[in-house]
């Protein structure tokens, strides 16, 4: 197992605040997590350094931009190249996995209409068995992460 950085109590809250909203000002996120805007921009620099910070990104709404279905897709075995040049080759795929158990991988896709999902569906058909299942509704995206020993102190 890698070595996981040491967190204090500010590590934690930095981290809680970037994931809700990236966008804060440096000054602005040290008001929140009570440091210097000097501090914070240190820790957030060593955070970033560690790997822990790995990028910051817009959270856009899939329907807004004319998705009107997510699904997700579990294929079967397939070649492991063949599969992952498909999901580069596929801009409809939003995350793949590549998992264990009966299926080998774990995509969850954004399209337009049922005709748009055939589509997809019928590429990764080509390769494997399928099984799809459409998302009805998201009830948790996108959670925040705490430092595992903050909710795990066993970890």
């Amino acid at each position: 197992m890698p070595d996981t950085p040491s967190f204090d109590g500010y590590d934690a809250r930095i981290l809680a605040e970037l994931q809700a909203d990236a966008r804060l000002s440096m000054t602005e996120l040290g008001r929140r997590v009570h440091l210097s805007q000097p501090a914070v921009t240190e820790r957030v620099r060593k955070l970033e350094t560690a790997g822990v910070i790995t990028g910051y990104r817009a959270t856009v709404n899939p329907q807004a931009l004319g998705y009107g279905i997510r699904a997700v897709i579990r294929v079967g075995r397939a070649d492991y190249a063949r599969i992952v040049r498909l999901i580069g080759e596929t801009p409809e795929v939003v995350t793949a996995y590549n998992v264990t158990g009966e299926d080998s991988w774990v995509l969850e896709i954004a399209v337009v209409d049922v005709a748009h999902l055939d589509t997809v569906v019928s590429r990764f058909c080509e390769l494997s068995e399928t099984s799809t299942s459409i998302i009805l509704k998201v009830t948790r995206d996108h959670q925040p992460l705490a430092p595992a020993r903050a909710v795990h102190p066993g970890a």
